[in-house]
Parts: structure tokens; sequence; C-alpha cells
């Protein structure tokens, strides 16, 4: 029997599985599509997810062509623009890269790490029992310990495992396309008369002209309706233009069409015995941005956790702090992208005068900060383990990149989570004798101009699971099961 089955090798499973392979697993990923999708479904991700990809050392190979990754200088909430620029220590950080790039990097790192992607293979029926589940499959059958869904909104292994999807669908349908441009460049404005980059109102609907790369002009199409059976082709696209903004539009040669209907749903569980969710399995957000940076961070904390009760480092009961951790996030995520949605539809004269307040009120710093931090995931805090508590202001936070002097060098704290092991940073001038070695806790002494506690631990997913001094035996042994021999000296 195997330990873990992924179903769906998309950008939340492909993370997930190598995630676990870096653990010491050796997942199996299952898709039902024959080969991977080429479709550009999404252009970046934005959110904590990119300093965690870097934590691992993948930000640089993700970046590389690219174009941009860093610090936001800007972001669109629900067509009120936000500007980043000029202020410093903005929290959210973006990388521009298209899915399809994003998922072959990530296949490449999770089959080199030792998982397995197993393509044209469909889950029809699921069943499990008190050592794993059954996976009936369009080729067979499978089974495994566990079996985690990241098959998308309409993920078969939700409704198999009885988990409810409630929420609503929009009543607009979203067309949306990539078309070759004849000159090099983004998308100027003088282009087409009377229109501008970005969203373009009308009393029909609404149109978005944008690019992020050169020669691709990304047009996108809103109007109420039911989307027809079938693939949006250029026809339809172009009808849907005519209706909304009542004429042509020289758009160039369709590279991708696609056609979606915006829906805002929260699984009621994100576990049912010996299965998970994770991703758009889990939840789906009626504005963009927020999807990917949510499902990706919960394949990082769901990954360390699964690791860890199967590698027979703490018990089981560690598994349920993955919804008691993931569920709110994702809820505080649907939250704000219903209320950017609700900002986008407002109609008319009423709709422009909230969108304009709200634009000056942006324009502020300490909203527009607390904002940059809501859309990033910075002001997540964890509870503490069971038994414990927070006596610390950054436990159960996102680890600060703190910088470091070791007996290695100078170097940066997001360096020391490469290995995906939790990590016993101690930065106290002096600090007590060497733990014994030989365990899965990575002992890190170091210097810090300041240090903003003693000792931090921190869990393989970058959150600090402890922070100070006392108590930290309880919080070792709480979260990763360590007495003194779980803890080992790193030359780092």
């Amino acid at each position: 029997m195997d330990d873990v089955m992924i179903v769906g090798a998309g950008p939340v499973g492909l993370m997930l599985a190598g995630e676990l392979a870096l653990a010491g697993l050796r997942p199996i990923v299952l898709d039902k599509r024959p080969e991977p999708s080429e479709l550009p479904k999404a252009n970046g991700l934005a959110g904590q997810i990119v300093e965690l990809l870097g934590h691992r050392g993948l930000l640089g190979l993700l970046a590389e062509g690219s174009g941009f990754a860093g610090p936001a200088p800007g972001f669109p909430f629900g067509q009120v623009p936000l500007r980043f620029a000029g202020h410093d220590g903005m929290p959210l950080r973006l990388l521009l890269i298209q899915q399809p790039r994003l998922e072959r990097l990530l296949t490449e790192r999770a089959a080199r790490l030792g998982a397995e992607i197993r393509r044209g293979h469909e889950v029809v029926g699921l069943a499990q029992d008190e050592e794993g589940v059954t996976l009936e499959l369009s080729t067979g059958r499978a089974r495994a310990r566990y079996v985690v869904g990241c098959d998308g909104g309409h993920s078969t292994v939700r409704a198999l495992a009885g988990i409810g999807f409630p929420g609503t669908t929009d009543d607009e349908v979203l067309r949306l396309g990539h078309f070759a441009l004849d000159e090099q460049g983004p998308f100027r404005a003088p282009r087409v008369e009377g229109l501008e980059p970005g969203w373009n109102r009308t009393p029909s609907g609404r149109l978005l002209l944008t690019s992020l790369r050169p020669g691709v002009l990304i047009a996108g199409v809103r109007e109420r309706g039911t989307l027809p059976v079938g693939p949006v082709t250029p026809d339809d696209f172009r009808a849907a233009v005519r209706r909304v903004i009542g004429r042509d539009l020289p758009l160039g040669e369709p590279i991708w069409l696609s056609g979606t209907v915006a829906q805002a749903r929260l699984a009621e569980r994100y576990r049912a015995g010996r299965v998970f969710l994770a991703g758009d399995a889990a939840h789906l957000f009626p504005a963009g941005g927020s999807a990917l940076n949510v499902g990706l961070t919960e394949a990082a904390n769901l990954a360390w956790k699964l690791a860890a009760v199967l590698l027979g480092r703490v018990p089981a009961g560690l598994l349920g702090t993955y919804e008691e951790e993931r569920r709110p996030v994702a809820a505080r995520a649907l939250a704000q992208t219903r209320a950017q949605a609700a900002l986008e539809r407002a109609p008319g004269e009423d709709g422009d005068a909230l969108r304009a307040l709200l634009a000056e009120l942006f324009a502020d710093e300490q909203p527009l900060r607390r904002l940059a931090a809501l859309l990033h995931g910075s002001d997540t805090r964890y509870p503490p383990a069971s038994g414990l508590e927070h006596p610390h202001p950054l436990a159960g936070r996102f680890l600060p990149d703190l910088p470091l002097s070791t007996a290695a060098g100078e170097q940066r704290a997001a360096g020391l989570l490469r290995s995906g092991r939790p990590v016993l940073l101690d930065l106290r001038d002096d600090p007590a004798p060497a733990l014994p070695e030989g365990g899965w806790i990575d002992v890190v002494r170091a210097r810090c101009a300041e240090p903003p506690a003693d000792v931090l631990l921190v869990r393989p997913d970058g959150y600090v699971a402890w922070a100070g001094t006392g108590g930290l035996a309880e919080a070792a042994r709480a979260w990763f099961g360590a007495g003194p021999s779980a803890v080992r000296a790193s030359p780092a």
C-alpha cells in the first residue's frame, strides 16, 4: 500500500508531491488528463507563497525569464487600484509566471525528489477503512494510507468523500482570451479609441484589456448570462465584445480562449477520515489573485504534517491542525474576494462613487499596508498547539527573513528552510550546550543585530511554532514529537 496518493496534477497537487518527497516520502500523483494542459489559466503568483518558494530555493528558477519577481508595485482590488510604489516594506510579493511553466517546473522538482506522476487515470470511486483508502480508477484500482484531493472546483474526490461545498454562483459570464499583437510591447490605449488598459465599464458589461508580456494582449468580457456548452470560439468572443461595447474590436489572432462563471464556495470540512482536500477542491474565490497563494500554502502546511505522521515522528493527531489552521485562512480569502467582486459589479454612479472613495482611502499608508498584508497572507497567525499558549507575538506567524551571522558566514533566515525540516534558531549571545545529534530538528546558532526573540522554533512550512525560551521543550514535543534525540546540530 502506498503512503499518499494525490489526485490532480495542477500546481497545488504538484507542490504537495514535491513537499512530501522533500520530507522523505514517495507520493503518487494521479491525473485524468493524458497530457499537461498548456492553457495559461494563471499568469503569476501573489502572496506568501512567493516567500515560501524562496525558502525552498526555487524562486530564482521559477522567476527565470518571467520578467518580474519581488515586491508588488501595485495591485487591483475589485477595480480599485492599490499603489504600493513609494512605500517601504509593503508585504505583497509577486512572481510573474504562466501556469504551464509553473506546472512543468513543479513536475520536474517532484519527480527529481522521488514523486511519481501518473497521467490518464481518472478516479471513479472511493472507499476508505481504518487502514487506508481504495480508489477505483478508470484504469484499475489503487490503494494508499492517505488520499489528497487537489482535483479542482469540480472535485471528484470531494464528492466521493461526502464533503459539502456550499456557496454561490455568479450571474455573470467571463470570457477570457490571449491574442497575438502585431506590435511588440504592452497594450496601449490609443490603439483602440475610447478604451483604456484595465477594465472598461459599459451599461452592458465590462471589457478588460491588458498585457503582461510583449506581443500578447489579454482581453476579457464580463456580461450577464449563462455560458453555452462547449469551448469558446473566436466568433463567440467577438459577439460578446460587440454586446458589451457596441462595436467590433481588432484583437488580433487568438492564442487561446476560455469561459468561466465565478463561484464563491468553501468546503464544509477539509478532511473526511483519511481523505484531505487542498486548493480549488476546497475553495473557489470570486476574484483573482488569491487562489494559488492559498492553495499552494495549504500544500506546504499539509505535506510536512502527513510526512511526520507517516514517518512515525508525531502522533496522527497532528493532522487535525491542518483544517484548524487552513480553513479560517480560506474563509478570510473568500470574504475579501467577495468584497472585490462586489466592488467590481457595483453599477452606475453609485458604484463609481464607492470605488472612487475607496481609492482615496487606500491612498493612505495605514489602510494600504493593512490591505497588502491581507492579500499577501502575512496577517495570518496560527493558533498554538493543544495545551500550549502563545507567549510571544512571533509565535504562529511566518518567519521574518532575518539577516544572520552563522558559523558558515552571513546569510538570511529564509535559507535555513531549504531542507524542509524544522529549525531551532538560537540567537542567544550565550547559548546553552549543544543538543545531541541524530534527530530531524536542525539547530542553527547565529547572531542577529536585532533578534526578535532568544530562540525561534520554526516549522517546515516557514511558520514559527514557538519563540522565547521558557516552554521550548513542550513546544518541540507538541509539534515535532521531539525530545533531545529529535534535535541535531547544523553547520548552517
